[in-house]
């Protein structure tokens, strides 16, 4: 992702927008200051996030180990073709929300539209394969939290503790995709009323820092969970 600083942004021809009467907050400096520090503060964010998933990826590897097994009956249940077509669907929304922001950068204020409009379709897309094709089976037959110690077709005694984790990983997971089409659909709000532009566009860089750790952590549950087997 491209990254300058506000000072460096262009004029736009034409009517005067929100984004280029925006001014500093009182308690910053300059604008440079502030941009700098949202930034650092985002980054901040995204390490506790990493931090969250460090400890599900640490359960995950211990419990692998422990049995091998139990995790390779469970991975049999899922399909890798709607993981995969997940983690295309993923990739490509981190393309457009990145091509949103560089167009917002560059002033093109209906190319960053249409590419936030593509990211929050991709992000929708996401669940319903997630909730439709993937979590809706599952629950049909029985393997759904709630029910999962009382399980009584598990080929291993320690199966549950693999659909503990499944639903605990892509669970969480799947509410950051959540989240983030909330995010999105407030950039998509604001940017079509003008408020973000060459001189403000950190609102949107931030929400793209975290769309993209949410495609990151995405690309790590995909092997470890559909490609066991």
């Amino acid at each position: 992702m491209s990254s300058i600083h506000p000072s460096q942004g262009g004029k736009i021809d034409g009517p005067v927008l929100p984004h280029d009467s925006i001014e500093k907050g009182h308690h910053w400096r300059t604008k440079d200051d502030e941009f700098d520090a949202g930034k650092l503060g985002m980054w901040l964010f995204l390490g506790t996030e990493v931090l969250l998933f460090a400890g599900l990826f640490c359960g995950y590897a211990i419990m692998r180990m422990k049995y091998p097994e139990a995790f390779a009956n469970g991975s049999h249940y899922l399909d890798w073709r709607w993981g995969a077509l997940n983690t295309l669907v993923l990739l490509w929304s981190s393309y457009t929300i990145a091509s949103a922001i560089r167009h917002t950068q560059l002033g093109n204020r209906g190319w960053a539209t249409i590419n936030l409009v593509i990211t929050w379709f991709c992000a929708l897309f996401f669940i319903l394969i997630k909730f439709t094709f993937e979590y809706g089976p599952k629950w049909a037959e029985g393997k759904r939290p709630g029910v999962l110690f009382d399980y009584p077709y598990a080929q291993h005694s320690m199966e549950p503790m693999w659909w503990s984790l499944y639903y605990a990983a892509t669970g969480i997971h799947a509410s950051h995709v959540i989240i983030g089409m909330g995010l999105i659909g407030w950039l998509i709000y604001k940017n079509m009323r003008g408020w973000y532009g060459p001189k403000n566009y950190l609102a949107m860089e931030n929400v793209g820092l975290y769309w993209h750790i949410v495609d990151l952590i995405w690309i790590f549950l995909f092997p470890l969970l559909y490609l066991i087997h």
